[in-house]
């Protein structure tokens, strides 16, 4: 008899095959095998230890820059140091393959361009940017920045001004970048099948939209060990490692 592993992976590889505008929405879980922490978890997670308001607010970058630039460097750390995982890698393959449309990410890290995926769209920015709130000049925040961050506690300034760079992620207290929202309110409204990969679907407004790809008939497949609230929705219940089910499903799909 067909393991409840086999015939799941099954199904989703069927589904992908049939599907003509496959969207992915990734968050957090996707990148915990690669060394990054998520938010939630017990214990583990980066709101379980610190109080965001505090830390990763718009108000703690300009009032206590101190305890923001604290916060962030561990976080830089585990980012600038991780790989992309296996799930990360079948995404940009399947990409590759015409099979996705866009992956449109609630993370940071840029683990999905390092796997090679082109169409990447951020809705919550991207720690490989930095810019200057009074100038507007956007940076890299590349080697340089990040080894005198990392090593030497040097927090990036602005080459005019002086002020103090932020990272281009979006923080409590301010808006989604625009064109990135708007650029996956587009693809969702177009998908015929929607995965969601390691994203819990509680936050707003992101978790919108499968919601929206749902009710104009799209077909779901959610990937998580936890539940989310569009779980009675799913045409398909992965609670399996990413890193294990999604080489499995492109198995199934004679992709390598």
């Amino acid at each position: 008899m067909m393991s409840d592993f086999e015939s799941k992976t099954s199904y989703a590889a069927n589904l992908i095959d049939k599907a003509d505008y496959i969207v992915v929405l990734t968050g957090a879980g996707i990148s915990t095998p690669s060394g990054i922490p998520d938010f939630r978890t017990k214990n583990t997670g980066l709101w379980e230890k610190n109080d965001p308001m505090l830390v990763a607010s718009l108000s703690s970058f300009l009032n206590q820059p101190m305890i923001f630039f604290n916060w962030l460097k561990p976080l830089v750390k585990d980012i600038y140091f991780s790989d992309p995982n296996a799930a990360h890698i079948s995404l940009a393959r399947l990409e590759r393959e015409n099979k996705l449309k866009a992956i449109v990410t609630q993370n940071i890290d840029n683990l999905h361009q390092k796997a090679g995926a082109k169409n990447v769209i951020e809705i919550h920015g991207s720690i490989s940017e930095l810019v200057c709130l009074d100038c507007r000049i956007k940076v890299a925040f590349d080697e340089h920045f990040v080894n005198n961050f990392i090593d030497k506690f040097e927090i990036p300034k602005c080459e005019q001004c002086q002020k103090f760079l932020k990272p281009s992620i979006t923080l409590f207290e301010e808006m989604l970048p625009v064109i990135a929202w708007d650029s996956a309110f587009d693809h969702f409204q177009k998908a015929d099948l929607v995965i969601v990969i390691g994203s819990s679907l509680e936050v707003y407004p992101a978790n919108q939209l499968p919601e929206i790809s749902v009710s104009n008939g799209a077909k779901l497949i959610i990937n998580t060990f936890s539940t989310t609230p569009m779980d009675q929705e799913a045409d398909l219940l992965l609670p399996y490692n990413v890193i294990e089910v999604w080489p499995k499903i492109l198995e199934k799909l004679n992709v390598s």
